[in-house]
């Protein structure tokens, strides 16, 4: 499914950056590395290149990595994108100091679980789990996400999936979205920023 909506020339959701990850730019500094989980077309991770990141950028549509590899010419960065399924990640075989999920919601509570169980595995010592997605108020606007309500992130969730680690940054809030076709009017957003104990 997601590869055949990755066949079209567009870009489904845009070029540019998460806002999220526009936004919390401040955490991300040159010569950390960095996992970008279910990256899609790249935007995000060639983002986090441009920021000095050496950056793994993990994707199962190879249609979306094509983007992606283009979209990282076009800046002039390096990636390295890796065709894998989110469920058949080695989430213990590197660590990273950034492991970053944006709007990766296709999955119910238990894999969910799962993946999150991973990802955290993957941040190194001190490192940072970053999150973004929708909360349950976005089945009310329709402009983006999975319209599942069990696929989406309530505070307390995210809190529970972190718990024991430094919560930085937890915010439920509602903003105008404006990438590409995919993400595209007012929306219901989560962020997560957690530092792993180290």
């Amino acid at each position: 499914m997601w590869n055949d909506r990755y066949a079209i020339e567009d870009f489904v959701f845009g070029t540019a950056p998460s806002q999220f990850l526009v936004a919390r730019q401040d955490y991300l500094e040159s010569g950390m590395t960095a996992l970008a989980v279910a990256d899609g077309e790249g935007r995000n991770s060639v983002f986090m290149a441009r920021k000095g990141l050496r950056v793994t950028a993990m994707e199962a549509a190879p249609n979306a990595i094509a983007k992606g590899r283009k979209l990282a010419r076009a800046h002039h960065v390096e990636v390295e994108f890796v065709e894998a399924d989110i469920f058949d990640w080695d989430w213990d075989a590197t660590q990273y100091d950034v492991v970053a999920g944006i709007f990766f919601q296709f999955m119910g509570p238990e894999d969910r679980a799962t993946v999150f169980d991973g990802m955290k595995r993957a941040v190194a010592p001190g490192g940072l789990l970053m999150i973004h997605g929708y909360t349950p108020k976005q089945l009310e606007y329709g402009t983006g996400g999975p319209g599942v309500a069990e696929n989406l992130y309530t505070e307390d969730l995210l809190a529970e999936a972190v718990a024991g680690w430094e919560v930085l940054c937890l915010e439920s809030y509602e903003t105008e979205l404006d990438e590409g076709a995919g993400h595209s009017g007012m929306s219901a957003l989560i962020d997560l920023i957690a530092r792993k104990p180290g």
